[in-house]
């Protein structure tokens, strides 16, 4: 189990291409400049997107590479090779969220501007971002595909867009209650039924494949 697990995160950063890596590194200095004092949240929801992406590109190059075949040789359940993968999911957040606080704490020295609710939103979007995707991709991928799960994960690109222009050109901070705890317990609790259903799907999907 922990081979399969070291395998999946491992898959997951030699995915990334360094030419891919330059462009989202310069889109989020960008970004955290021209965000102001949403400068943590926004990087942090950028990171989010980031790492859900590249969840979807990993899971396409397993399947590319008919993974299944070598399973078949190995005294290894269907179960305990979906699962790594949820397992290997959470585990690459880890850094995700490291990286949110570096970018929450440079806004703050930058702007001189801190706020609880800020700093929840920047954490909750770098956790449940990636989360969301790659529940909706995984069982998307075994059971119809890769280039569905892969089409219809970068829809979900949109309503990232419309959460920045909130923070950017809209109303912002001044829209939303004075404390987000409650919410973003509730989201995080969502997030984690969804985890747990896609889950069990990815299991029936990834059963059936030959």
């Amino acid at each position: 189990m922990r081979g399969l697990i070291y395998k999946d995160i491992c898959l997951f950063f030699k995915s990334i291409e360094k030419r891919q890596s330059i462009i989202i590194g310069i889109l989020i200095i960008l970004l955290f400049f021209k965000a102001g004092i949403y400068a943590g949240l926004m990087t942090s929801i950028m990171l989010g997107m980031t790492i859900g992406i590249q969840n979807i590109l990993s899971f396409g190059n397993d399947e590319k590479a008919e993974w299944k075949k070598y399973q078949k040789t190995m005294p290894v359940s269907d179960y305990k090779v979906v699962a790594s993968k949820y397992i290997s999911i959470i585990y690459i957040l880890l850094p995700g969220i490291l990286v949110s606080i570096i970018f929450n704490l440079l806004s703050n020295v930058i702007y001189s501007y801190w706020t609880i609710s800020l700093f929840s939103l920047s954490i909750a979007a770098t956790v449940t971002i990636p989360l969301v995707w790659s529940a909706i991709s995984l069982p998307l991928t075994y059971l119809f595909g890769f280039h569905t799960a892969q089409a219809v994960g970068f829809v979900f690109i949109f309503p990232m867009v419309y959460i920045i222009n909130f923070f950017e050109d809209g109303p912002g901070l001044t829209a939303l209650p004075d404390t987000m705890t409650a919410y973003i317990i509730i989201l995080f609790l969502i997030c984690a039924l969804l985890f747990i259903l896609s889950y069990f799907l990815s299991v029936v999907g990834y059963s059936r494949k030959h």
